[in-house]
């Protein structure tokens, strides 16, 4: 029964302590069980220091002077990513010339332990937490729980992976630019980060130490929450902790959607496209104002992680080891660190950066006040073996929707969404300020719920309707940006048939007033070039409604017999409007 439950994944917080309540198993009988799991599921790299009795006892023995009604989390196993500190335990970072012992734990570690926690082992990782791959780590490339020739994601794979294959209950991470929540969303769990500096980061080897985090793995949003109650708040011997508000549950006022086309990439680039709208299908199924916004501010702020000086960060904390162990670091992770050191960037650059981060950070916080923003996780995936041939690229990829999060001082919260494909999930992550983590939560329970009554009613595609734009609409024209709003993408140019006028009407902006001729006139039409896009239903609605008159939407019969959807004109309207049918299109003419 206890294998069953580890290996099924419907191990929680809450189930394992019912059944330690109902004395139905023991905390030493699931630590036996994960033993032996872990030791089945070697081949899969998960582990740096591997769950044995020999680490685990002493904790075992403790909670016997325990009492469960008292201790959140007594007899609940964790896992421990090989950058943060285990008293007694090796920490190497990935790095075996690195490895030292520490004496005391990390302060999350030790907070968890005074909560009941168990820990029971430490976790591979990408080399020094320089990847979101999963595979850049001389204890063998993590496997992906769900389809093992893919990523697992990084730099915390292992506790990721640990997770999804129920060794254990929850596992600790670290998120310097999306290594909490990648490889949540490639496993098909739950990855939260918290806003930087709500959890202490003293004993973590540190990446870029001034929006470092430690983050949490696990199946339930319940357990999340609960690791949280027992891990924040202020160090005073963790110059970098910070007072940050408690996470109350809330909704919030509206939900930010990206405006513009999202990139997709890899093999499997149109079905986490797809997965992405019919996820954007649900949320407007929460009944909250949506707003699009642009992103450029936060793609902006996501360049300057490591295309600004921010990197020389990486080199101040590792650059002098790197130095000294060239060959005990891999080639991948020395070219990413030194690539702070061969910029040469004075400090004046440094300084302007620092400004820059701190105007976006505050424009940032306006758009995200009383918002949550969601995006895909990530817009794609590899295999491990694709990976090889562009390492570098291909892990840039993958950070494109996590990198801006610590730079602007966001929270987030990477889950799941629906599924791309058999066993290859895809994931969104919500982002909010500090002041609104709980919102976050809330969210995404509502958001679970919706999946979850999609998928049992069978609604794996989202409803489209093409409509044919003639205008400013079309691409390149300055309305384009609705269409990408209201989640239409672009599929094809085409002309009408040979029915209809093409008039420049009196408008403010001026814009063209697409006809349809009468039988009578017969013979007196052109066809007009249109482009056809693809709307989703449930945006429909309200981008019709937004239509200023004379224009509207209406039946457009194209050049091959085909109806759609779109714009006409009132007859009113072009009276004494300038008849521009002979240009063929709008474009033509403007």
């Amino acid at each position: 029964m206890l294998q069953t439950l580890l290996k099924e994944g419907n191990n929680s917080i809450r189930e394992l302590r019912a059944l330690y309540v109902s004395g139905k198993i023991t905390p030493r009988e699931v630590i036996d069980a994960i033993i032996v799991q872990a030791q089945a599921e070697q081949a899969m790299n998960i582990w740096i220091t591997p769950p044995s009795m020999d680490i685990i006892a002493p904790y075992l023995d403790a909670l016997e002077n325990y009492s469960i009604d008292q201790y959140p989390l007594w007899g609940i196993p964790f896992a421990i990513k090989d950058n943060i500190d285990m008293a007694g335990i090796p920490t190497t970072a990935a790095c075996p010339d690195y490895k030292y012992t520490p004496k005391e734990h990390a302060t999350v570690v030790k907070r968890l332990i005074a909560a009941g926690a168990i820990p029971i082992g430490k976790t591979n990782l990408d080399q020094f937490a320089t990847g979101l791959v999963g595979v850049r780590s001389p204890y063998g490339e993590v496997h992906n729980a769900l389809r093992s020739e893919l990523i697992s994601g990084g730099s915390s794979s292992g506790s990721a992976v640990a997770v999804a294959l129920g060794q254990v209950v929850f596992a600790l991470g670290t998120d310097t630019a999306g290594s909490g929540r990648v490889p949540a969303a490639l496993n098909g769990i739950i990855g939260y980060k918290p806003s930087v500096g709500a959890w202490p980061v003293k004993g973590v080897v540190p990446a870029c130490q001034s929006i470092d985090c430690v983050t949490v793995f696990a199946k339930q949003l319940e357990d999340i929450k609960l690791v949280d109650q027992c891990v924040r708040g202020v160090d005073l011997e963790d110059p970098w902790s910070l007072e940050r508000p408690n996470v109350l549950p809330s909704l919030p006022a509206k939900v930010l959607l990206p405006s513009t086309e999202l990139t997709f990439f890899g093999d499997y680039a149109e079905q986490y496209k797809a997965a992405w709208e019919r996820t954007v299908a649900a949320i407007h199924k929460l009944q909250l104002p949506i707003e699009y916004i642009e992103l450029k501010l936060f793609q902006e702020a996501a360049r300057l992680l490591y295309e600004g000086p921010f990197v020389e960060e990486r080199w101040a904390a590792l650059g002098s080891f790197v130095d000294a162990h060239q060959e005990g670091t891999l080639a991948v992770t020395r070219e990413i660190l030194q690539s702070g050191k061969t910029k040469q960037y004075t400090g004046a650059t440094v300084f302007q950066a620092q400004h820059e981060i701190q105007r976006m950070k505050l424009t940032a916080h306006r758009m995200l006040e009383g918002a949550v923003m969601i995006l895909p996780t990530v817009g794609g995936t590899y295999s491990r073996k694709q990976l090889q041939q562009q390492p570098i690229l291909y892990n840039s990829q993958l950070g494109l929707y996590t990198n801006h999060c610590n730079l602007l001082d966001l929270a987030a919260l990477a889950v799941p969404g629906v599924q791309v494909g058999d066993d290859l999930p895809f994931g969104v992550t919500l982002f909010s300020v500090p002041q609104l983590e709980g919102a976050n939560f809330e969210l995404a329970n509502r958001l679970k719920s919706v999946l979850a009554e999609q998928l049992l009613q069978n609604e794996y595609t989202v409803p489209t309707v093409d409509v044919a734009v003639c205008g400013l609409h079309m691409r390149g024209m300055p309305l384009e940006v609705q269409m990408r709003q209201f989640g239409a993408t672009f599929i094809t140019e085409s002309k009408t048939a040979a029915k209809y006028k093409l008039y420049k009407l009196d408008t403010t902006p001026i814009k063209p007033g697409l006809v349809k001729l009468g039988q009578q006139e017969e013979g007196a039409g052109y066809a007009i070039t249109v482009e056809v896009w693809r709307m989703p239903l449930h945006s429909f609605g309200a981008f019709t409604s937004a239509i200023p008159a004379p224009l509207g939407i209406g039946k457009v019969e194209l050049i091959d017999g085909q109806e759609v959807s779109g714009f006409v004109c009132e007859g009113y309207a072009v009276e004494h409007a300038l008849d521009i049918s002979s240009y063929g299109s709008w474009r033509a003419y403007a």
